[in-house]
């Protein structure tokens, strides 16, 4: 072998004595099969893996960071609604400690073991998503030349355990008219956009005055860009058309007539739903979200397919409304159902039981 000394690498022979070349500070491997020590080829390899972890605005190419950077500067991220962008700054946050990781270096065993981490500091479910981030970024690098394929593409979810509760779980008819009740006009609004049509927290907080015509809502949905045209409940009405004149740029204003924050609107949900467990009108664990699931389960008990509630809930798949309406009671339905299957028996059986010959008298 010829001495070849490279600054930054190390050229060492394992215990097999074979030939291995590493570069010392982000361990990535010279293919020395194809790239012998010494060829031109080797070191243009090693100046191209050095290559990535210098440049000027410290994003090193070829790093998460410099990925993370090059999403966050595209229109596929730019055209994310704002509290998607929200979420996924929080995922990039939490990441920025490997942003100076080459891309070479991820692996399917390297998502399961960020995952792992994310679940002992910030639960399941933030992991999960971690890991769904990871995974449309590591996608949207690959088709763009960034990396050579997607790590974390069929690295699967931490699951729910037994037992524990769903997250954003239907509201009982009793704990939506207790919230109702108690809930101030700041509050009442947006609840109960989210109680009778369905929106988001975020659609709720930011849809405008002109969508509301005294009949019906018609808005644009912040997420999936769905355009809704819902009918207004006379419940959902009867607070609307109740609730003190302001002068924001919103439907629902804060008891200062301004804009509601996601902050100050979860601050002040949240001041309100702990004070209502504590006097036991509401069980634990209502969330604003969960009423989107609690629209999608009433339709889904009485009758409405799939499709149906999609088309309510702003969603563009059936698999979204299926996952919004699980908790629905289908025993009236599956009640009717038998019904019908057992009229259908008794048809059946009718035409398979021969009548008995007729006796002739001689």
């Amino acid at each position: 072998m010829p001495y070849v000394r490279m600054k930054g690498f190390q050229i060492f022979r394992d215990r097999h004595g074979k030939l291995r070349c590493y570069h010392r500070k982000s361990r990535a491997a010279v293919d020395l099969h194809k790239y012998p020590i010494g060829s031109a080829g080797f070191l243009a390899e090693c100046a191209r893996i050095a290559g990535l972890l210098t440049t000027a605005d410290g994003s090193r190419p070829g790093t998460l960071g410099a990925l993370i950077l090059a999403y966050r500067s595209s229109p596929a991220f730019r055209d994310l609604a704002l509290r998607t962008r929200r979420d996924y700054q929080r995922c990039f946050d939490y990441l920025h400690p490997i942003a100076d990781t080459p891309l070479v270096r991820f692996d399917r065993p390297l998502i399961v073991r960020i995952r792992d981490k994310a679940t002992e500091k910030h639960q399941r479910r933030f992991a999960n998503y971690v890991r769904a981030v990871l995974s449309i970024l590591f996608t949207w690098g690959l088709e763009r030349g960034y990396i050579e394929n997607n790590p974390a593409q069929g690295v699967r979810d931490i699951r729910r355990p037994r037992g524990t509760p769903r997250a954003n779980r239907p509201w009982s008819d009793t704990e939506r008219y207790a919230v109702l009740e108690a809930a101030s006009w700041a509050l009442k609004v947006p609840i109960a956009l989210a109680m009778f049509a369905g929106l988001r927290e975020g659609d709720a907080l930011t849809i405008a005055p002109g969508a509301y015509n005294g009949h019906q809502l018609d808005f644009v949905t912040g997420k999936t860009d769905q355009r809704i045209c819902w009918p207004v409940l006379s419940a959902l009405k009867h607070i609307l058309d109740g609730a003190p004149r302001h002068n924001a740029a919103t439907l629902a204003a804060n008891s200062h007539g301004q804009s509601w924050t996601d902050s100050g609107f979860r601050g002040s949900w949240r001041k309100l739903r702990i004070r209502l467990e504590q006097q036991g009108k509401i069980g634990p664990g209502l969330t604003i979200h969960g009423l989107r699931h609690t629209v999608a389960t009433i339709l889904r008990e009485d009758g409405f397919d799939e499709r149906t509630i999609a088309e309510v809930l702003g969603q563009k798949t059936d698999s979204m409304a299926r996952h919004y309406s699980r908790d629905a009671d289908l025993s009236r339905k599956m009640g009717a159902v038998a019904e019908r299957l057992q009229q259908a028996e008794n048809e059946r059986r009718s035409k398979l039981v021969k009548p008995a010959p007729k006796i002739v008298k001689p």
